[in-house]
């Protein structure tokens, strides 16, 4: 219906000049009423001029709109024009489309400033520079008080500034400016720092962007290590004293059998061998504990080669065959024709796999049905070897505890097979993975970075 009336007058309006027209052309013709002729061409004119700004107020209209929105000025409004305008629809949209956007750019400002509470709160380092501008006016457009505490600086503007106080952080950085994550060792007020930092590049509407992030990871290794050597001293403390008690006890009652005595009987002279056998035993076996140790601490160096998994698989099942046989275990080796290659030294990761198979071995003695399967898998990147047994499983307390150095759930084992194995796959980059079911059974997976 506006639109319509809007046509009306546009077409009414148009039909008024062209009369006049049509009646000035007429009266210049044929008469000299001059005057008139004056007066028709003074009221053309007034209508032509007339269409003109009705026209061109809806034009400036429309103007001041998208001016409005471009610039974000929400001040603009148009109820007046509801009313009294010509298109009383169109400029109620305007106004709608304006509420709107204030609207939403309300709702984007108070998300920002969530966000950037969130930040400020996170023990986290968080610093995102703006590449867009000159590499001297690059802007820092986020710098939360976590970054300022860790880097002992104030919350800087400009990413030149922060480079002249602490340009090693900064070399740092631009070294994975195209992404990814690195290990910095910083000394700030004479004080040893060592942070975990990523950094990552971002593209926002046609700006260029840098997220760095960065945490003190010292105290948090510190404390894993204070952990681990607690753990450690207290195998060790546990495997020195069952060995060094007896021995104590014994030596005390040699001594009483042989103090003030010249002569000793049979009895005390079968009693005295059995006691010295006895200290050479367990003098042996803390020999024994301490050359495993000694294992554990000097692992060589691995000889990195190229082999095929089909090929490490077909050793394992040639070598770990006779032994499972013997035990009346199933052991299942599957896919040795692979010819997926990976770089590693064969000796040290048949050496971690006898271990998990042997373990397997003995997790699966009182199986009725007892299943050992050796596998591998690929994974995006990542490629692992699995060993699954159908064991007794291990206990969810024991699992953290597992590739603790002399730590052992089972009689008579050492407890450095998994730590050596974990140690062998940490040299080779990678990693060991454990899964495990109790009373179900249990996968040991080595992780390898697979390119």
């Amino acid at each position: 219906m506006f639109y319509q009336r809007f046509t009306f007058r546009l077409i009414f309006r148009l039909v008024i000049i062209n009369l006049l027209g049509y009646l000035l052309f007429y009266l210049i013709k044929n008469t000299q009423l001059w005057f008139t002729i004056i007066g028709v061409s003074l009221i053309l004119l007034g209508t032509i001029i007339s269409l003109y700004y009705y026209i061109n107020q809806i034009r400036s209209d429309i103007n001041r709109f998208i001016l409005a929105v471009k610039t974000r000025d929400h001040t603009l409004n148009f109820k007046n024009k509801v009313t009294k305008g010509s298109f009383p629809e169109l400029y109620e949209s305007f106004s709608d489309i304006l509420q709107v956007h204030k609207q939403i750019r309300l709702e984007q400002e108070a998300m920002f400033q969530l966000i950037k509470t969130i930040l400020e709160q996170v023990p986290v380092g968080v610093i995102v520079v703006n590449n867009t501008t000159g590499e001297k006016d690059e802007e820092i457009a986020f710098f939360n008080q976590a970054a300022s505490n860790l880097l002992a600086v104030p919350a800087y503007k400009y990413w030149h500034r922060l480079k002249q106080h602490l340009p090693a952080f900064a070399m740092e950085i631009e070294h994975i400016l195209t992404g990814g994550k690195r290990f910095l060792e910083l000394k700030i007020q004479d004080k040893l720092i060592q942070l975990s930092t990523e950094v990552i590049p971002l593209n926002l509407y046609g700006k260029n962007y840098t997220i760095i992030s960065f945490q003190n990871i010292k105290d948090e290794i510190e404390q894993k290590e204070t952990e681990a050597w607690n753990r450690l001293i207290g195998v060790i403390s546990h495997e020195i004293l069952n060995s060094i008690t007896p021995i104590s006890s014994l030596s005390d009652t040699i001594n009483k059998m042989v103090t003030d005595k010249k002569n000793l009987t049979e009895d005390e002279m079968d009693d005295l061998k059995t006691a010295l056998q006895t200290i050479q035993r367990r003098s042996s076996g803390l020999l024994d504990f301490v050359k495993d140790y000694r294992l554990i601490a000097e692992l060589p160096t691995p000889n990195l080669e190229s082999h095929t998994i089909g090929e490490i698989l077909k050793h394992i099942k040639v070598l770990m065959q006779p032994f499972a046989k013997v035990k009346n275990v199933v052991l299942d080796v599957e896919q040795t024709s692979s010819k997926i290659t990976v770089q590693l030294d064969l000796k040290l990761i048949e050496q971690v796999l006898i271990n998990l198979i042997t373990n397997s071995i003995y997790a699966v003695e009182n199986k009725e049905m007892p299943y050992i399967n050796v596998n591998y898998r690929l994974e995006n990147t990542k490629l692992y070897i699995d060993v699954t047994d159908n064991g007794k499983g291990i206990d969810a307390g024991d699992l953290e505890k597992i590739f603790v150095p002399f730590y052992t759930t089972r009689k008579n084992g050492s407890g450095i097979g998994l730590t050596i194995s974990r140690n062998i796959m940490k040299m080779h980059k990678g990693s060991i993975e454990v899964i495990s079911t109790p009373d179900s059974g249990t996968t040991f997976s080595l992780l390898f970075n697979y390119v």
